[in-house]
């Protein structure tokens, strides 16, 4: 397996999380961010005067939603999940009572929030976090999610011990996952984003509940 960091309970695995997926135990719920085909994957820099938007390279991997099937194969993996983005997934996704919103607590052009389909029955949740939160973060990532959004999402699955992100990303959902005391596991096919994560990691001291 293309194993990339393994320490205290958290793994990153680099590569295609197709074929990661059949090689890996038994994990409690998935929390992910998957490409939503909306070309997302980099951005040029902000042209106001706040210099608010910061520049990344586009490497292309959100020119395609991921593929429904892949969807279905990782809910068959592991049925309890939290998938944001659900609202490009909708004609995939199984009908559900739970969605979760992040109300980003600012107007202006970007979107005013973003949704989660989940796999929960029960009332639609929402949560209220300024998406400055992701400087204080050290955004690395052109659609990163804030951790203390990741860490909300964790308390829905109190009993979950390990949580699976095949998207991962920067690592946003494993940083949370550790912080709480959670085993997590990571997959990511860009490589840059595995060493981002893998340090995001290593500045953290973690404890199990």
């Amino acid at each position: 397996m293309p194993l990339y960091y393994e320490h205290a309970g958290v793994t990153i695995y680099h590569g295609d999380c197709r074929e990661v997926l059949p090689t890996l135990p038994r994990v409690d719920a998935v929390i992910t961010d998957p490409p939503y085909g909306i070309n997302r994957d980099g951005s040029e820099p902000s042209t106001s005067r706040h210099n608010g938007r910061k520049a990344y390279e586009f490497l292309g991997w959100d020119n395609h939603r991921v593929n429904p099937d892949l969807l279905r194969e990782i809910l068959r993996f592991c049925p309890t999940a939290i998938i944001w983005g659900g609202n490009y997934f909708a004609d995939v996704l199984p009908p559900t009572q739970r969605w979760l919103v992040w109300d980003k607590a600012q107007r202006i052009a970007q979107s005013d929030g973003e949704l989660a389909w989940t796999s929960m029955q029960g009332a639609l949740r929402i949560y209220d976090l300024n998406r400055v939160a992701l400087l204080t973060d050290g955004a690395q990532h052109p659609t990163q999610k804030p951790v203390e959004l990741m860490q909300w999402c964790i308390g829905f699955f109190p009993s979950a011990r390990t949580i699976l992100d095949p998207f991962m990303g920067a690592g946003s959902t494993l940083v949370a996952a550790k912080q709480l005391g959670r085993r997590a596991i990571g997959i990511e096919i860009e490589e840059e984003y595995c060493e981002i994560a893998a340090g995001r990691l290593a500045q953290d001291v973690f404890m199990f509940e």
